[in-house]
């Protein structure tokens, strides 16, 4: 493979320099290149490749950095060579697409991020532990694989060592993170320091050996292992505690957001078009999201007068947030068993909204208890070799705390027809480039999630009106997210005044504390969920009234879904296109 990969490289450049590499060719070589500088890319999405599976990739590092910016320079002057008007249909949307992500992540890359790469909700210390566990993406079925991970270990290790030098330099330019963020990190890294098989999940790969090696293999397998994570996984984590608690945390923030910090503004902003892949200003978000919390408000009163809550608003979800009632499990199974009957409701309906149904399979699980505390319901996608299914990811703490209002429309999100639709019918689609198959952005991929929540009348759910205000609520966050977020990064709000918000529009939330601490973590992430939605929605409402009983709602999905995760601007020229094109025959 390796031999045919550059003889390609070798034709494409040699054809470049005449300007005659053929468009899908020069798409295949970006792609190439792109896998080589973002290698678990192709862990999670399965389009694993033996020069990948054993690299821990230094993403941070100036080196790394250099090399991504180089490449969307390169391509972008690629790019140029090519007459969009001549390409086909499909070749368009990937010119359009491909631009977009050049030129987006170039400037996403010219901020100071690095300098801020250890948080509390999403950063390669706890992807690393998650890989580590031998329950996500990285496999341990061979001999092989085990030794990859040794191997991805010792990446990891320089990672580390280069997040400290980044949060030293951070600390010199006055660029670190808020300090509570930062206190919710050591206890997540304590238990993967601790030298015990039975407390750290580190050691879980030593309990799925290969059955095939003679005991000897297995025993040097498993010496090579262990000292692999005596000696270098929980000395990376070591390191990384010890220099946070003692130096670091010292120099944190006490402020929320990032807009004071030096360069935050323009940080904030970049992050903004690439998390929403439109030109939107925070300002013009804030407004938005103002706008959409009186409106949900609305339809959250209407349910209150429809159950006869006597209370107001406040209190009605008040109620809902704190009555034992609706907290009804007696063990984890129950929640994981809730959910599947969900899944059964839903998947004798989706045959009428969706002409295409993914083959990869699917599973509902309980998140490991080592995060399950400070983790959202998510969901990790599966492999179109079926090698891996797709899985909805349950965080189950506190059983007493774990609320059954909102699972319908979670389901909806996370799993089906959400994220494991969306995700799984792209990555099945070798039709596409694999960019597009591959690689996706924020916008889409939440919009669609939350377009999906909305379906639950159609799919036979929200029939228990309570299920109904769960999808309310569901809108509602987003909504309130657009708030918090522009408020804190861009406003100036503190932690305080985001979650003062958040209270009066959604009641008293268990995870209130956490959201907002996710929002702090990740600017600018949590709006491409509220934004992709209302675009998905404008456009499917536009073509309804355009093409009238001639509109198809299968093709709708159909066509959405099946073209990989367009920025919001090319999907909208692309539903345009058809419905023209519809209504024109």
């Amino acid at each position: 493979m390796l031999k045919r990969l550059l003889l390609t490289l070798c034709l494409f450049s040699t054809a470049a320099l005449h300007g005659a590499t053929p468009f899908p060719a020069m798409l295949d070589a970006y792609y190439e290149e792109y896998l080589a500088l973002f290698p678990i890319d192709a862990a999670v999405y399965g389009d694993n490749d033996s020069r990948y599976d054993a690299v821990w990739p230094n993403e941070i590092s100036a080196a790394h950095r250099a090399e991504v910016a180089a490449l969307c320079d390169k391509y972008l002057a690629i790019l140029g060579t090519y007459d969009r008007a001549k390409l086909a249909r499909t070749e368009q949307l990937s010119y359009d697409t491909l631009k977009w992500s050049l030129e987006a992540r170039r400037d996403l890359g010219r901020q100071f991020f690095h300098l801020l790469p250890v948080n509390q909700f999403s950063s390669p210390p706890l992807t690393f532990a998650q890989m580590a566990s031998g329950k996500s993406v990285h496999p341990f079925k061979t001999e092989r694989d085990f030794r990859n991970f040794i191997s991805r270990a010792q990446g990891f290790s320089q990672w580390v060592d280069t997040a400290i030098a980044n949060m030293k330099e951070g600390v010199a330019k006055g660029i670190v993170q808020p300090r509570i963020l930062m206190e919710r990190v050591l206890p997540q890294l304590e238990p993967l320091m601790a030298d015990d098989p039975e407390k750290n999940v580190l050691f879980g790969p030593l309990q799925m050996l290969p059955t095939e090696l003679t005991a000897a293999d297995k025993d040097r397998l498993v010496a090579d292992y262990t000292a692999a994570i005596r000696q270098v996984m929980l000395p990376a984590y070591g390191r990384l505690h010890a220099y946070i608690k003692a130096d670091y945390l010292p120099h944190c923030r006490d402020t929320a957001g990032i807009g004071s910090l030096p360069g935050g503004q323009e940080a904030y902003a970049s992050s903004v078009r690439w998390q929403t892949t439109t030109d939107l200003t925070p300002e013009q978000i804030h407004e938005i999201g103002l706008r959409e919390v009186a409106r949900i408000k609305g339809e959250m009163e209407k349910i209150r007068v429809r159950v006869g809550f006597k209370g107001t608003l406040p209190e009605f979800l008040r109620f809902v947030a704190t009555d034992p009632s609706f907290s009804p499990f007696q063990s984890d199974e129950e929640v994981l068993a809730a959910f599947r009957a969900i899944e059964g409701r839903i998947m004798a309906q989706v045959p009428k909204f969706f002409g295409h149904l993914p083959r990869t399979k699917f599973e509902v699980r309980a998140t490991e208890k080592f995060r399950a505390a400070t983790a959202a319901h998510e969901y990790q996608p599966g492999t179109a070799d079926g090698s891996r299914p797709g899985v909805f990811y349950v965080p189950i703490s506190d059983l007493k705390r774990y609320r059954n209002p909102r699972m319908e429309n979670l389901f909806l999100h996370e799993a089906i027809p959400g994220h494991h639709f969306q995700i799984s019918l792209t990555v099945e689609n070798s039709a596409l480039p694999k960019f597009r198959r591959y690689d996706g952005n924020n916008a889409y991929v939440e919009g669609w999630a939350l377009y999906t929540e909305a379906l639950g009348p159609e799919l036979g759910l929200y029939a228990d009106p309570y299920q109904y205000l769960g999808m309310l609520y569901g809108d509602m966050h987003r909504a309130v997210r657009l708030v918090v977020d522009t408020g804190m990064h861009a406003k100036g709000w503190t932690r305080e005044q985001a979650m003062d918000f958040g209270r009066e529009a959604e009641g008293e939330l268990p995870n209130l504390v956490s959201e907002t601490e996710r929002y702090m973590a990740w600017p600018a992430q949590a709006l491409g969920y509220k934004i992709g939605q209302l675009k998905i929605r404008e456009l499917r409402a536009a073509a309804e009234q355009q093409l009238g009983p001639r509109f198809d709602i299968r093709g709708f999905h159909d066509l959405v879904l099946m073209e990989g995760a367009l920025p919001l601007s090319v999907l909208e020229a692309r539903v345009q296109a058809w419905a023209a094109g519809l209504a024109a025959k």
